[in-house]
């Protein structure tokens, strides 16, 4: 893991990684197979996150991603359109001077409110939907690392907003990826 990354840089890596394993997706059906979340498929990964982050982005700073077909119709259409929409909104030197307002979070600055919240949201993903598709689930360690280290403290918080399950007992010498998976609610295993 790269901290010197900017948050498009990061974005570029771990949208990359996401949209790598969308397109590694080959016949239709695997879109069906069930997903590490519960009651989710693997369409479902893709369509979490094409759908929740326009309108956080759009309440929060009036910025308006661009929209492709229905996840339903196109899962690879619809990540793809989306996905380059994230891209271009980092990319302009004009988003730095964007503010994302929200009642649980404050005032964060738009690359940053990306970054922590939405290419964190793909990073975790990324897992579900490599092991919901057959394809390599394995994450950066060092990025699992760090993201453990800053969600352990917020433990309760995070666990209150009915977005993570329950933490997964795991071994303590786990690798990074594992102990990080079994924090927000997945069986590695």
């Amino acid at each position: 893991m790269d901290t010197a990354q900017s948050p498009a840089e990061e974005y570029r890596e771990i949208g990359g990684r996401f949209t790598r394993l969308v397109e590694g997706v080959r016949d239709a059906a695997t879109w069906d197979r069930p997903a590490p979340v519960a009651g989710w498929s693997a369409r479902d990964v893709v369509r979490h996150l094409v759908e929740w982050f326009p309108g956080f982005l759009h309440a929060g700073a009036g910025v308006e991603l661009p929209t492709g077909p229905p996840v339903d119709d196109d899962p690879v259409a619809a990540w793809r359109t989306f996905s380059a929409g994230v891209q271009a909104l980092l990319d302009d030197p004009a988003s730095a001077d964007l503010v994302v307002r929200n009642p649980h979070i404050g005032d964060v600055p738009l690359p940053r409110a990306v970054s922590q919240f939405f290419t964190a949201d793909v990073f975790l993903h990324s897992w579900d939907l490599a092991r919901a598709t057959g394809q390599d689930e394995t994450l950066d360690p060092e990025r699992c690392a760090a993201m453990l280290e800053g969600m352990e403290p917020m433990d309760e918080l995070l666990r209150s907003s009915g977005q993570y399950g329950p933490r997964v007992p795991v071994p303590a010498d786990a690798d990074p990826q594992t102990r990080l998976l079994a924090f927000i609610g997945r069986d590695p295993r």
